[in-house]
This record gives C-alpha cells, sequence and structure tokens, in this order.
C-alpha cells in the first residue's frame, strides 16, 4: 500500500474520480477514502472484490467442515436415521 496514493480524502476523489479509478484497475491496490482525517470507505476494482468474496465463501465453507468434523470427534451427532424418523414423526409424514 501506497499511502500517499492509496489514501485520499473523499473529496479529492470526487474531483479525480476517473483518475482514481484508472489507478485502482492498474494497480489492483484499493483506495482509502477519508472523510475529516478518517478513513471513510475502501473502494476496489471489481474483480479484486470478487476474489475477495471467493476466499471468504472458502474460508466460511473450510469452517463448517472443520466444525462438522469436531462435532463427530466430540460425539455431538445423531445418525441420520434417527433424524429422519423424528421429522416423520413430527410431521405426520408416513414412512
Amino acid at each position: 500500500m501506497d499511502i500517499v496514493k492509496d489514501i485520499q480524502p473523499v473529496t479529492t476523489f470526487r474531483n479525480h474520480s476517473a483518475e482514481f479509478l484508472n489507478h485502482i484497475r492498474e494497480t489492483g491496490r484499493p483506495l482509502i477514502l477519508t472523510v475529516n482525517g478518517r478513513a471513510a470507505a475502501v473502494l476496489q476494482d471489481a474483480e479484486s472484490y470478487q476474489r475477495l468474496l471467493d476466499i471468504a465463501a472458502e474460508a466460511n465453507t473450510l469452517e463448517g467442515v472443520r466444525q462438522g468434523r469436531e462435532d463427530v470427534a466430540g460425539g455431538r451427532t445423531v445418525p441420520a436415521a434417527e433424524v429422519f424418523a423424528a421429522l416423520r414423526a413430527e410431521h405426520d409424514i408416513p414412512r
């Protein structure tokens, strides 16, 4: 991150938005916009944002698998046959 180029006041961005958008596309680095000297927003190109979403989704999936394995190891599971039998009984579904 280049703090001189990648952190800008929102008013500067407003006056030079096309230039900043080109910079973001060329460098792939996000732009931090400030208001009264404090970070207010982060602007990034669509491809980088999609990559970030993909990474987050994968991490969420891996965390779910990790928790599931932990539940199995800890004996906190119920056999599927028991779950389906309970659902059939609860909702009066014939076998």
